[in-house]
């Protein structure tokens, strides 16, 4: 009879804190420039809307030779 040994297979508790850790630096560098870029977004929105809009004035500017 021989014995054979049994190995157990699945993550020590050091590996999945490691991981997680991992994880978080990742996190903690990725969220703030999501942020930036977002609001970044914004902004550039914010400028075209109001190119859109001086377009319109000197538009209804040069049709009625007054402003709204």
């Amino acid at each position: 009879m021989t014995l054979q040994r049994v190995t157990e297979r699945g993550f020590t508790l050091i590996e999945l804190l490691i991981v997680v850790c991992v994880i978080g630096i990742i996190a903690a560098i990725a969220i703030p420039q999501y942020s930036f870029y977002r609001i970044n977004g914004f902004n550039v929105a914010a400028q075209g809307d109001l190119r859109n809009f001086k377009s319109a004035m000197e538009s209804y500017y040069a049709d009625h030779g007054t402003y709204p």
